[in-house]
């Protein structure tokens, strides 16, 4: 039963403006996790408006009333969208909505100004880290903006009352960099009925050209650099010497597609999946194989282990809060290519290991239930509501491996 049929009276004084870079013009972990929490928190009898970038004919079908904002393609990788400050009729629909709390999913120019409204108006400001931007500099060979990019970052989030982290390993990161003040645990989760093991499909594989016996490694993401891609490439490259039967399936679209179709050709490309398409794809595979290391949480992994798969990933940030290491699947290194490599050959080679971590993996995925996860948020909205208006620290009730903790002080950069 929704909350909102039992305590409607609790939550109905409690107006959220959602401030995002990505809502419904690309259709990635931080727009769908988004889109899913305004659907649960307007069944509770929270009032919602987002503002947000927006492009024609959008591939989300967006959930809640969005109020557009102007915003250009970044350079270079047009598919994301840098949005302006508040214009004037952003402003005008702002103050009509008359919000009891803002959240700043993006901390770009439209978070900025959504902070310093929030601190003019005494409106409760809070946040939710969904993209660990100083990872991805090394890509585009930005190193050198790392400690000017934490600096921004340190100013950004000491403005806001909460800050909403999705793993105790990025917890962790933001701590030694010396953001500590209002950190709260909130992960994503998984619908554990559309990901399910029973959605393997012998006609689906059969249809990419697959054999019965052969061993699927699936690869699930866009395709774009700060994926691993490079790593990804390389581990193909070692398997082909692998005489046991396994084929590469990459699930997913993005500007390095072209490359990367030339770079590992024996692959099989299926393009983006969404809904049952992308259900069918996980749990017809075996392994799923994914080297990111810039995840601050980790959608497609949790949504591999749903699916039954033992997942082989980076122990990085997201990844590691999700993997357990020799029981759902294996953690290695970030960029080594040899241990990935002898970590799938493992899981190729030997089918009751395989079933074993299935099992395994299925049984974790199932603490990630999108209504518990999500009711965790509205309950952090009531605390702000209260009188008191605090909550608990990061590291209450973690189902992860890693021990539960107050944060402490930080060594900054």
């Amino acid at each position: 039963m929704d909350r909102a049929n039992g305590n409607s009276v609790e939550t109905s004084g409690v107006r959220v403006a959602l401030f995002t870079g990505a809502y419904n013009h690309i259709a990635d972990g931080v727009s769908l996790t988004l889109n899913r929490l305004v659907e649960y928190l307007e069944r509770n009898g929270v009032a919602v408006r987002v503002f947000a970038p927006s492009i024609s004919n959008p591939p989300i079908d967006h959930v809640g009333e969005l109020v557009r904002v102007p915003s250009l393609a970044m350079p270079g990788r047009n598919e994301y969208r840098v949005a302006f400050g508040l214009t004037r009729k952003a402003r005008r629909e702002l103050d009509a909505f008359a919000p009891t709390i803002i959240h700043v999913a993006t901390p770009d120019f439209l978070g900025k100004a959504a902070v310093k409204y929030a601190k003019r108006h005494g409106i409760h400001a809070v946040a939710s880290y969904h993209t660990h931007f100083s990872s991805y500099l090394k890509y585009y060979r930005l190193e050198f903006l790392v400690g000017r990019l934490w600096r921004y970052l340190r100013e950004f989030y000491a403005d806001c009352e909460h800050l909403y982290v999705p793993s105790p390993s990025m917890a962790d990161v933001l701590r030694y960099h010396g953001i500590t003040d209002g950190l709260l645990y909130w992960p994503r989760g998984v619908d554990t009925e559309r990901f399910h093991p029973r959605h393997r499909s012998l006609e689906w594989r059969r249809g990419l050209g697959i054999k019965d016996d052969d061993v699927i490694v699936g690869f699930v993401s866009r395709l774009v650099q700060e994926k691993g891609l490079q790593v990804l490439t390389e581990v193909a490259h070692r398997l082909r010497s692998c005489a046991c039967g396994h084929r590469f399936v990459i699930v997913g679209d993005g500007p390095a597609r072209a490359e990367l179709e030339e770079q590992i050709p024996e692959a099989i490309f299926t393009g983006y999946l969404s809904g049952d398409d992308l259900a069918t794809a996980y749990a017809s595979s075996d392994v799923f194989f994914f080297p990111s290391e810039t995840e601050t949480f980790g959608n497609v992994t949790l949504e591999a282990m749903a699916s039954g798969l033992p997942a082989v990933c980076a122990d990085a940030t997201g990844s590691n809060a999700l993997v357990e290491d020799g029981l759902t699947g294996f953690l290695a290194p970030p960029t080594d290519a040899v241990m990935f490599d002898k970590r799938i050959r493992n899981l190729i080679e030997d089918s009751g290991l395989r079933r074993q971590m299935s099992s395994a993996a299925r049984d974790h995925a199932k603490a990630y239930a999108w209504d518990a996860v999500l009711e965790r948020m509205l309950n952090y909205y009531l605390m702000l509501s209260s009188p008191s208006g605090k909550a608990a620290p990061v590291g209450e009730s973690l189902p992860s491996k890693r021990s539960a903790r107050p944060l402490g002080p930080a060594v900054a950069s």
